[in-house]
């Protein structure tokens, strides 16, 4: 295989919604370059791309996979992304690592809720991006809405390059107005009949050609001129205005074709050899220090490791990005994120699972090597001298969690190995062994992400596993002050112990004044602050204890022994066993023995006479609320407003985006539960939502009473 030069790389991520076609287009994008002689089909489980046990068992795209294409002397390198929502990690990864995204649409269905999202993103990054109206050919395809619609979401930046003839299952011709020529296909695709358009187009194709002109003329001031002065440019000067366009997202050209029957691929496969920004075009990226990193092949060898995959009968695999230097076999390299070294034996290019072995990549040329000991996705592996690390992906709060278990508890540990292995091969999926719920929480995107996630443990690591409803985080604090004391005694033989505590407990509020006297029944308290501790808690809040001992009734040795019972009774509430919040602590009075004090003494006393007073402070649960924000098309909103009200939802408010409509509400973490899924099934998979941690709130007075009461009957059953 011919080595590429930097200057002869293009990186192009493939994206889209569920079902728009992306892999099929893949399969017509290689048969096109000779890279498969015969193209495969997602129905049949022969495709290229999707070459996973689980994306056969299920029928679509689980993972990112990357392929090339030798095209008209430059490589293109490009990564077929997952279309649906629960996998967008993929396609964020995928986008950080390319420079242009190629989104595709279905005529049939338009812009979908999951095309606005992976658009969202390609803005958040300044990535260009190119449209294709896939499905051309589909019953209900339509062209002119789609465009219209386009208009509205993404603005007048939306230049059509292509316009198809007749729509629909007759579709077989199109007008390409960059080039002002008419292709048209027989009935199985594949090569088109380019011919003049004809008579009946000219006026529609003249004024469409004059707008990309003018879309391509805007980005250069010398094309500007020229098209002032000539009224015209020619066909390299349009390419270079677009170029331009594209790398600033001024313009966001539209193309047509049919992937299934193989028309227009090789048209839009030479508009991204012609004319799509190569790597040296794009800004460089920046490493964690701040600093440009220009996809040099003479600079210093840096890799970013940006996937990894466990694959059948080779093991695992380890993907990567040259983003400066050239690489060759054999090469030393240091992994500046965990301090180990790496010997890169091979290098391949890839498509799909066909790796094919290569002698050297240059900067900006993506790859793959087998076997490394120790690098994970996310890592940079230098040469020795360079200390370039990258870390430029940011992926999306997790929207779905579930508690895991294996079947037998003595696989636990295995369980964790997996876990911690399919967490590197898809960062969004999170893993956390929760101390306060007890339990192992894995997070994602969604049902079918952690769905997936089990088939592959219970199938290719033959381990039954159990997904279970996770525990809630409540929290527990007090709303009024309360006192109490108590004295811990006692004898056994030899020395004893002892150790007696009074104190007041209250609510405690940022920037509250400092304790003075409490009241409490006939008797007045009047602290006398002496020290004062500020505990921030790992799990919110604070615990505040003022030391407002007098006379030496308790020795200062024995303070943060109390402190210590307080921080016991802390961490496991007596409401729910829960942890508790916000409390400020007063201990203004206690006793000591000359001889049976100690510190467990103290320890046990502070623990029991806080236990006392907070029930006394009318205790309260607190529950984790969210900021929800839901994305639903204009005739599901009712329903989905309805589900959110029956779900203890508080709506805060309603806006129009980009022809869908936005709900933003609080919601308790408790009923977010099964919410994708809900959400799905209410609007046919049209919607998507996202949530954040917003604040802890009460829970309403028959919420705690259940809760209560079923804290009850566990300790009873324990």
């Amino acid at each position: 295989m011919k080595v590429y030069q930097t200057n002869e790389i293009k990186n192009i991520a493939l994206l889209g919604s569920k079902g728009s076609g992306k892999t099929t287009l893949a399969e017509s994008m290689l048969y096109e370059c000779g890279v498969i002689k015969r193209r495969g089909s997602v129905d049949a489980g022969n495709t290229v791309c999707d070459y996973f046990p689980v994306e056969k068992e299920y029928g679509y795209s689980v993972f990112s996979t990357i392929f090339y294409a030798e095209f008209g002397g430059k490589k293109l390198n490009v990564i077929d992304c997952p279309g649906s929502d629960d996998f967008v990690g993929n396609a964020i990864t995928a986008l950080n690592v390319t420079d242009t995204g190629v989104i595709l649409i279905d005529a049939q269905y338009g812009v979908e809720v999951g095309t606005q999202n992976i658009f969202r993103t390609t803005a958040s990054i300044k990535k260009p991006v190119i449209f294709a109206l896939n499905q051309l050919d589909g019953e209900k395809a339509d062209y002119e809405h789609v465009i219209e619609q386009m208009r509205e979401i993404f603005g007048p930046k939306i230049t059509p390059i292509q316009y198809p003839l007749n729509v629909g299952p007759g579709f077989n011709a199109m007008i390409d107005v960059l080039l002002m020529k008419k292709y048209s296909w027989g009935p199985d695709g594949g090569v088109p009949t380019i011919e003049e358009i004809p008579a009946e187009e000219m006026e529609r194709s003249k004024e469409l050609h004059q707008a990309l002109v003018e879309a391509a003329a805007e980005n250069d001031e010398t094309l500007m001129e020229k098209f002032f002065d000539q009224g015209h440019l020619t066909e390299d000067e349009m390419r270079e205005g677009i170029r331009k366009g594209l790398i600033d997202r001024s313009i966001l050209p539209v193309f047509c074709v049919s992937a299934l029957k193989d028309m227009g691929v090789r048209r839009m496969m030479e508009f991204l050899g012609n004319v799509v920004p190569f790597v040296e075009d794009m800004p460089a990226p920046v490493d964690t220090a701040g600093e440009e990193v220009k996809p040099d092949s003479n600079g210093p060898l840096s890799l970013f490791m940006f996937k990894t995959t466990v694959e059948p009968h080779i093991g695992e695999v380890s993907y990567f990005k040259v983003m400066s230097g050239t690489l060759t076999p054999g090469v030393d390299l240091n992994n500046v994120d965990r301090g180990s070294k790496e010997r890169i034996a091979q290098i391949f290019c890839v498509c799909g699972q066909i790796k094919t072995q290569v002698d050297k990549l240059c900067a900006g040329d993506i790859g793959a090597t087998v076997k490394l000991k120790d690098a994970r996705t996310g890592n940079t592996l230098d040469e020795k001298g360079c200390e370039y690390k990258f870390d430029f992906i940011k992926y999306p709060a997790p929207k779905y969690q579930r508690a895991i278990r294996p079947v037998t508890e003595s696989d636990a540990e295995k369980l964790s190995e997996i876990l911690t292995r399919m967490h590197e091969e898809d960062p969004t999926w999170e893993i956390q062994q929760s101390k306060e719920l007890k339990q192992t929480i894995l997070s994602g995107q969604g049902e079918f992400h952690l769905r997936t996630l089990k088939w592959r443990v219970e199938n290719n690591d033959k381990l039954p596993i159990i997904f279970e409803e996770p525990k809630i985080p409540y929290r527990e604090t007090i709303t009024k002050a309360a006192r109490a004391d108590y004295r811990h005694k006692k004898q056994s033989g030899g020395a004893g112990q002892f150790g007696e505590v009074h104190l007041i407990i209250e609510p405690y509020y940022e920037g509250m004044p400092a304790p003075d006297t409490y009241k409490f029944g006939n008797q007045e308290f009047k602290m006398n602050v002496r020290d004062t501790q500020e505990i921030p808690l790992d799990w919110g809040g604070k615990l505040v204890v003022h030391n407002c001992i007098v006379g030496g009734a308790i020795d200062a040795r024995f303070i943060p022994a109390i402190v210590k019972g307080l921080m016991d009774r802390m961490e496991q509430g007596p409401l729910t066993g829960s942890y508790a919040r916000d409390v400020r602590v007063c201990i203004y009075d206690g006793k000591m023995h000359p001889v049976d004090s100690n510190e467990i003494s103290f320890r046990l006393a502070g623990r029991n006479a806080f236990s006392e007073a907070f029930r006394n402070a009318n205790p309260k649960i607190l529950e984790p609320v969210y900021d929800v924000d839901v994305m639903v098309p204009a005739d599901v909103m009712g329903d989905v407003m309805s589900d959110l009200q029956g779900r203890r939802a508080i709506i805060m408010g309603m806006s129009s985006e980009n022809g869908f409509e936005k709900i933003s509400a609080r919601v308790p973490l408790k009923e977010m539960s099964s919410y994708s899924t809900a959400l799905s099934s209410i609007t046919g998979g049209r919607s998507s939502f996202t949530m954040k941690f917003s604040s802890y709130e009460l829970v309403p007075s028959d919420v705690q009473e259940k809760l209560l009461k079923a804290y009850a009957e566990s300790n009873t059953e324990d």
